[in-house]
């Protein structure tokens, strides 16, 4: 099949541009949602978007695990790998509080005299009265007359580095295993999001601007991604962390273990509070993004009618209050989640003076050792250090899951209707279109076609007419199953095509449209798109048919001419004798063209209707066209009104009837008749 972008009657889908027939395809313009962007590039997108509502964010956090299920061996080998880091790093204070015990005691040893027992320094000590001291003895390994045993110290200071440096170690597999991971995860998450576009009905793209959809599949996925990179690995050793202090902690001194986890309670209340007030606003600065892309892409896609209708200034305007919005928004979600770090810093410091001062009353009075007080600071801090990581964290961790709910919102967008489990085929494939009784409307409200019937025999012609509005494009669009029927059905050789596969009905059906769509590629490469396995022999055959062949070989590089995806190395005309060649080249059995022949001069469309005699020679097609060279030949001429067919015949009959398809001649095409004649 060959189809030249989605189909539409003035406007190509998803670009926001408004429906040149009323009645058409709902766009954004006409079915916003609260908030929605008004789409066109004449019809600037409502600048100021109401506040969001803010996100089920438990629910979307858990769906944002799930993402991770498939990676259960990676996520637990993260797991494990940031255990051992954690213990490694725990033990370490622990270790170390022997070194420090050792240098104290070496301190104190060197001042009492040699040959001294410790019970004797003691007691002597309170023999005179000094209790405390003795008291703070008593925790001490004294060794009268010694004094530091620097090779004990060197080899608890070996142990400790030791330990940090194989932390460090799995710290760092940890972290290329959880990159590895969480690439891994969006790589599918993107794959998801590809195939749900090939799972959407076209009525979704009508209401979505391009920038929109384009920014959730851009912005929003590489927005998760660095959010998912820069949490996960320090969440999971942050809460390790926690528990692994908190366990020796409780170890040296339940009582101060106790004092330190009183700040817990208002570290967790400051938390909650803030990302209650932060969740909102990174919701809204995402969607504003989004708004603010589809403007962009808008005025980018229409950047010429924008300077010829001095609308120059009101681009700017739109531009400057959705880039406000989005300052604001951005602002105040990094600001409010911003203050929690030095708000969890404060709480920690106060949980630090209270463990340092009730500690050193303890060493006082014999019940710690210093070393163990210095290890129990250390936990302190390191206690503290991971709750206040992880408080900090919570912008990116919001940020992400806003950006997780937009594409999650997209993932779980109303799909078409799946295909048969057994399609049903054709046999043999002639080309006989009936349309039974068929309804249709875009809106619920707004009836468009109802109870229409036609029959097209094999290799007829059939052009449409009428006004703006009467549903032209729209009967192809049902034939291409772009939309679905509500009421009725239309066979293809007596099946019911809602029984047909869609990708083989589509591969039977070749389309031109008015908006001519070329990719970045060679002249050959874009002319054998809709067609498999061809030799360069038949692409030059289908374009001399199609008359490319005369303008390509006068280009430097032939056929190996490489044109952009706007198409701007080639003329309007060109594009769409572009397009035609590539219709000609898939051989469909039918063939729909829409306004094919608009953007090319009268020497060119005589060219192409040639091209257009010999291409539609055996083949049903469906010409919607509003110049008389491209209908007048046509086998049956239908005339739309209202989504009713209200005449059909022969050009002349219809012309001598004196109906509408004569009063819609008189008007459109009587002055080019006469140009022609």
């Amino acid at each position: 099949m060959s189809t030249e972008n989605q189909p539409s009657e003035g406007s190509a889908p998803g670009e926001g541009g408004v429906a040149t027939e009323v009645g058409e395809r709902p766009t954004a313009a006409r079915t916003n949602r609260p908030g929605q962007p008004t789409a066109g590039p004449g019809r600037f997108m409502a600048a100021g978007a109401p506040a969001e509502k803010a996100l089920d964010f438990m629910g979307s956090m858990r769906r944002l695990l799930r993402l991770l299920q498939p990676q259960r061996a990676a996520l637990a080998g993260v797991l494990v790998l940031g255990a051992l880091s954690v213990a490694m790093t725990v033990v370490g204070p622990k270790v170390l509080a022997q070194a420090t015990d050792l240098i104290f005691a070496g301190v104190i040893s060197k001042g009492l005299p040699p040959g001294a027992t410790k019970e004797g320094v003691i007691a002597g000590l309170r023999a005179q009265g000094n209790s405390t001291l003795a008291d703070l003895y008593t925790r001490v390994d004294l060794m009268p007359g010694q004094g530091i045993d620097f090779g004990a110290v060197g080899q608890i200071l070996m142990i400790v580095l030791a330990l940090y440096v194989v932390a460090s170690f799995f710290g760092l597999v940890q972290a290329r295993l959880t990159t590895r991971l969480v690439q891994n995860a969006v790589y599918q998450l993107r794959r998801d999001v590809e195939e749900k576009f090939a799972r959407l009905p076209l009525r979704y793209f009508d209401r979505q601007p391009r920038g929109e959809v384009l920014s959730r599949v851009t912005n929003d996925i590489d927005n998760l991604a660095q959010s998912l990179q820069q949490t996960l690995s320090q969440i999971v050793t942050s809460l390790l962390t926690v528990v692994g202090v908190l366990v020796m902690m409780f170890l040296i001194s339940p009582l101060l273990a106790v004092i330190a986890l009183l700040t817990v309670p208002a570290s967790v209340f400051v938390a909650a509070k803030v990302g209650k007030r932060a969740q909102p606003q990174f919701i809204k600065q995402w969607s504003t993004t989004g708004r603010l892309n589809a403007h962009i892409e808008e005025m980018y896609t229409g950047h010429s009618l924008v300077k010829v209708f001095g609308r120059r200034a009101e681009a700017e305007q739109v531009f400057k209050e959705h880039n406000d919005t989005l300052y604001t928004a951005s602002f105040r979600a990094q600001f409010i989640s911003g203050t929690i770090q030095p708000a969890m810093m404060f709480i920690g410091n106060l949980n630090y003076v209270l463990v340092a001062v009730i500690g050193a009353l303890r060493v006082a009075s014999g019940s710690l050792s210093l070393g163990d007080v210095q290890a129990f600071i250390q936990y302190s801090r390191q206690f503290s250090q991971p709750v206040t990581q992880i408080a900090s964290m919570a912008n990116l961790l919001q940020s992400g899951v806003a950006s997780a709910e937009r594409v999650f919102a997209l993932l779980d967008a109303e799909e078409q209707e799946p295909e048969p489990a057994e399609p049903a085929r054709p046999d043999p494939v002639r080309g006989r279109v009936e349309f039974h009784d068929v309804s249709f409307r875009y809106l619920k409200d707004t009836p468009l076609i109802d109870d229409l019937s036609l029959t097209v025999e094999p290799g007829q012609t059939v052009a449409i007419v009428g006004p703006t509005g009467a549903g032209k494009t729209t009967l192809v669009n049902l034939l291409m199953r772009f939309y679905e029927i509500d009421g009725g059905r239309i066979t293809l050789d007596g099946v019911d095509i809602a029984k047909m596969d869609r990708e083989e009905l589509r591969d039977k059906t070749g389309m031109v449209l008015q908006d001519a769509w070329l990719f970045g590629g060679t002249i050959a490469e874009n002319i054998a798109y809709g067609a498999d396995d061809v030799t360069h022999e038949q692409i030059v055959e289908a374009a001399k048919a199609t008359h490319v062949d005369r303008f390509v070989r006068t280009l430097p590089e032939g056929y190996d001419t490489v044109i952009d995806d706007e198409g701007g190395t080639v003329s309007a005309g060109e594009k769409q004798l572009i397009t035609v060649a590539r219709a000609f080249l898939a051989k469909p059995v039918i063939l729909i063209l829409d306004e094919a022949t608009s953007s090319v001069d009268t020497r060119t469309e005589v060219l192409i209707q040639r091209a257009m005699n010999t291409l539609r020679a055996g083949r049903t097609s469906f010409v919607i066209a509003h110049r008389l060279s491209t209908i007048r030949d046509a086998d049956v001429i239908l005339v739309m009104e209202s989504g009713h067919i209200v005449e059909q015949g022969d050009h002349e009959t219809l012309l001598h009837s004196g109906g509408a398809y004569s009063r819609l001649y008189a008007a459109q095409f009587a002055e080019a008749m006469a140009e022609t004649d």
